[in-house]
């Protein structure tokens, strides 16, 4: 288990693009210089006069658009010295790199984040300045005070939260192993010999085989079921498709379009699963605390049809003109935001006020904003807190205060 980012990576640093990184009619080049100021050389190698280092790199640009995927190439860049024809002169070393669909997408201002693994695998990242995912990774590598010039990342120690490896997951650095959970197998596997089960009953057995203390402590409660279910998953999902891959696809075993469908259908399961699996470890700490609370179902709506995630205390309650409305919480849950937050806010049009979980880390001020104004406000667990600004953390929920409003108003 990676319990912190330096146990992935060996160096980082970012900086901001200008203008001349960004727009091509300015320069001919895509270089990156200044990368031996903060330790790349030492990384990187010293290439021979003349000659240049080929080195494979991943490269992704994550738009500030919250619904879009990331832009990801792989693809080869250049480390070489700058000044090999100058023998007189001190060597200089850049990063070049070829144009693509990521450095297509380039602007000035945008944050650039360059980093290697402990596996010497290479990671060049863009993303606009202002955007949630900037806000992400900063708090990830600990980079502050940026400019055009780089910045070194300072690793911070603190513990790598599940939501953080699940962008770098994203971006396709290996965070998440299943051999963490590799010592359940066997009793994944007796418990459900006949494939996934239900996903509250996986939900179940994660909570059964990591105990922890929702009354006193929901909020680590929460992410450490979260983790622990989603080892579990991945070390059952392994077992499952290398035993799909050994029976190969079609008669012959090479059928591409079977072979296309059972891969989307594994993609699909990983993303309803975790949905599914937060909602089922919130009921379960609801339950723990005694609160009366309903979700929405085929019977239990509220205007349009629409089903809240969490209706407390239930829907009977939200019906009745006679119910006090600031006993009323409207809870949705998302482990991210995106744009699906805005579905929270026709849930319930007797409601001014309604409350998203979330485990998304450091969202952007301008989404964050909005949802402020929209009457929306963000329940987050405690140990996600720090990667919002300190405007931003003054209007956030933990789960624990959320849970103490609402059984407040319960008594």
């Amino acid at each position: 288990m990676h319990d912190s980012v330096s146990e992935i990576f060996e160096i980082a640093a970012a900086r901001y693009l200008s203008a001349v990184d960004a727009d091509p009619s300015r320069s001919n080049q895509h270089e990156i210089g200044g990368l031996p100021k903060v330790g790349f050389q030492k990384v990187l190698g010293t290439p021979p006069k003349s000659d240049k280092y080929l080195i494979e790199a991943h490269m992704a640009y994550i738009p500030e658009d919250e619904d879009g995927a990331p832009e990801i190439v792989r693809d080869t860049v250049s480390w070489y010295d700058a000044r090999w024809r100058n023998p007189d002169r001190s060597p200089e070393y850049r990063l070049y790199y070829r144009d693509n669909s990521v450095s297509n997408r380039m602007q000035e201002g945008d944050l650039m984040i360059i980093a290697r693994t402990h596996d010497g695998e290479l990671f060049i990242l863009f993303t606009p300045p202002d955007s949630s995912a900037a806000r992400q990774l900063k708090h990830l590598f600990g980079l502050s005070s940026l400019e055009e010039k780089f910045g070194k990342a300072a690793f911070p120690e603190k513990s790598l939260s599940l939501p953080l490896k699940y962008l770098l997951e994203e971006l396709g650095v290996q965070a998440i192993h299943p051999e963490d959970a590799e010592n359940d197998l066997q009793l994944l596997l007796d418990r459900f010999p006949a494939g996934f089960p239900r996903t509250f009953e996986f939900s179940a057995f994660a909570r059964d085989r990591h105990p922890a203390d929702p009354n006193n402590d929901p909020d680590n409660s929460l992410l450490e079921w979260m983790e622990h279910e989603e080892a579990l998953f991945r070390a059952y999902e392994r077992h499952v498709v290398s035993e799909r891959l050994n029976e190969g696809f079609g008669e012959g075993g090479e059928n591409v379009d079977e072979f296309i469908s059972f891969s989307l259908s594994v993609q699909n399961r990983r993303k309803s699963r975790v949905g599914h699996a937060f909602e089922n470890h919130l009921s379960a700490i609801f339950d723990h605390k005694k609160l009366r609370y309903e979700k929405g179902g085929r019977k239990r709506v509220t205007e349009n049809k629409s089903k809240p995630d969490f209706l407390f205390p239930g829907f009977d309650e939200y019906h009745n003109p006679n119910f006090p409305i600031d006993r009323l919480f409207l809870l949705g849950a998302k482990t991210t935001c995106k744009d699906r937050w805005r579905q929270v806010l026709a849930e319930g049009q007797r409601l001014n006020r309604k409350y998203l979980a979330t485990l998304e880390p450091g969202i952007s001020v301008t989404q964050t904003s909005e949802m402020a104004s929209q009457g929306l406000e963000l329940v987050v667990p405690k140990p996600l807190h720090d990667s919002y600004n300190a405007g931003q953390r003054a209007a956030l929920w933990s789960l624990a205060s959320f849970i103490d409003a609402v059984a407040l108003s319960q008594q």
